[in-house]
């Protein structure tokens, strides 16, 4: 049974099967892309230390980044029928990402608690190209591609910031 709300389809030539795994799918990643986008802005609001102007301007930049991959989702949600869920009450519920740990303050503290929530993100949306791919939605997979190479960039440019010793 289905744990989404449907409506009326306006992607064609897909089943019925097709669609439904897609929104869940799609459904499962939505809360994960939000509460990474919330995470990198609370970063944005409090770092500090060095190189901290250069930190702060790229986590907007990939706050950027995520809200363009959240619609994406949500509206291919829409396409397919079902109904996003990014009411905060969800995704609080529904994420699997650790909470974020808001008394941390250093750059570097920050970098690294992004760099591991953006890979876990990846591995997410890695999984859902071949979850929607499967279910014969090539145009969801390939949603996820793009979405897969978004967060690997930007998980790159985060933690490139990481000092090596």
């Amino acid at each position: 049974m289905k744990d989404f709300a449907t409506h009326e389809r306006f992607a064609s030539g897909l089943s019925d099967e097709a669609a439904n795994a897609s929104v869940e799918v799609l459904n499962k990643n939505l809360p994960l892309v939000i509460d990474l986008e919330l995470s990198v802005k609370q970063a944005h609001w409090t770092l500090r230390g060095t190189n901290y102007i250069g930190v702060h301007e790229l986590l907007d930049t990939t706050a950027g980044n995520l809200r363009e991959v959240l619609d994406t989702i949500a509206e291919r949600t829409v396409i397919l029928g079902g109904v996003p869920n990014g009411v905060s009450q969800h995704v609080a519920s529904a994420t699997s990402l650790p909470e974020y740990p808001v008394k941390i303050a250093s750059v570097q503290e920050h970098v690294r608690e992004l760099t591991d929530r953006y890979k876990i993100v990846a591995a997410s949306l890695r999984e859902a190209i071949t979850v929607a791919g499967d279910a014969g939605d090539e145009d969801t997979a390939d949603l996820f591609t793009e979405a897969s190479r978004i967060i690997d960039k930007d998980t790159w440019f985060i933690g490139s910031n990481l000092e090596t010793n």
